[in-house]
């Protein structure tokens, strides 16, 4: 009976959220994540009247012709010795996402991650002018608040860097990024992509370190991948694909702020067979499984343990396991309600408030 009981538990607190999700986020799917996206894509060099910038050589913007601007955008560059090419998958990727992208050389192929951090810089006051120019087809296309960096190797270590020298960053995707010793302090949302069996950029000396040396306080994210090496990140389709789906949903949610991205990562990331680790320091604010019925709300999501319930009235609240186990009840009352998780291991959970239902990951 109890087992019968349980499944009928979860089957109902299953078919809640689905039978009234936020209308808005009914297309944010592991599906619309592909590769390539709905929108179709155009390039600008500088033969087009593109800026030639003085710390990078050579331009490629990739841009969406029937999306609704305006943009936000991306800037990436490739690591030591290699040219744009490298990376150049991650152009018509993004851009077919509605993602403004530029791809850009270094003015040496041996520049070190700190020449690449003022590339990307250099690249993104490109994009600013570009949103200015009369005869861009990006004039006044491009969100200047909404810029990211990204690049392999010692690229990925630049665009960390980059964060560093200009804090109004809002997001860096660092491919496999090699730099030593880094000084990483800076806010800017990062989401780091390394391969286990990378030779040149051992994940232990590098992408870890990187990790680590982010500061707690800034929303971050690692991901491993199993077998990988360092070119397994050089595309949208590395690690059967999960880098592309991370990559976009890291910068849709961090970048383009779009919170519908949030439950779809951390759903994506639980236990992904493709990872071979996987660190999380990040948190964002869950959204109402019930279309505006209620205004209940429930953050952090992801959460270490503590969660805020912001509601005015008291509210009963039960959490139950995936398997429908009831773990935790009770009532909260006051202008300050917080539930504590603290006693639960990392996993999803299912938090029942009242009459509403909310699907909340936890970190450990």
């Amino acid at each position: 009976m109890r087992g019968i009981y349980s499944k009928a538990v979860i089957l109902l607190l299953l078919l809640l959220p689905t039978s009234r999700v936020f209308s808005q986020c009914e297309d944010i799917t592991i599906g619309s994540l592909a590769n390539p996206g709905i929108y179709d894509v155009a390039t600008l060099t500088e033969a087009d009247g593109l800026r030639n910038g003085p710390n990078y050589f050579g331009a490629t913007v990739y841009y969406p012709t029937n999306a609704t601007p305006p943009y936000a955008s991306i800037a990436i560059v490739p690591g030591f010795s290699a040219s744009p090419d490298s990376v150049e998958q991650w152009g018509p990727f993004y851009a077919s996402h509605g993602i403004v992208t530029i791809i850009i050389g270094t003015n040496s192929i041996f520049d070190f991650p700190e020449a690449r951090a003022e590339a990307l810089l250099d690249a993104l006051e490109t994009l600013r002018e570009e949103n200015t120019r009369n005869d861009s087809p990006l004039l006044g296309a491009i969100d200047e608040d909404k810029f990211a960096v990204s690049g392999h190797s010692m690229g990925g270590g630049g665009a960390q860097r980059a964060a560093v020298l200009d804090n109004s960053i809002k997001g860096v995707v660092a491919l496999c990024p090699w730099l030593p010793n880094p000084d990483l302090d800076h806010s800017s949302p990062v989401v780091i992509f390394s391969g286990q069996n990378d030779a040149v950029a051992p994940p232990g000396v590098h992408a870890n370190i990187h990790y680590d040396n982010t500061p707690n306080s800034t929303n971050k994210l690692l991901f491993e991948i199993e077998n990988g090496d360092h070119s397994v990140a050089n595309t949208p389709d590395g690690g059967n694909t999960s880098v592309g789906k991370i990559a976009l949903s890291w910068f849709n949610l961090y970048v383009a702020q779009n919170d519908c991205y949030c439950s779809l990562l951390t759903d994506y990331l639980q236990d992904n067979p493709l990872a071979s680790n996987i660190e999380s320091s990040f948190e964002c604010e869950i959204l109402n499984t019930q279309e505006n019925l209620s205004q209940t709300i429930l953050y952090p999501n992801p959460t270490r343990g503590i969660i805020t319930i912001s509601t005015q009235e008291n509210v009963r609240y039960s959490v139950y396991s995936t398997l429908g186990q009831l773990l935790l009840s009770g009532e909260l009352k006051g202008s300050t309600k917080q539930l504590n998780l603290l006693s639960l291991p990392g996993n999803i959970f299912y938090v029942r408030v009242n009459n509403d239902t909310f699907k909340v990951l936890k970190t450990q």
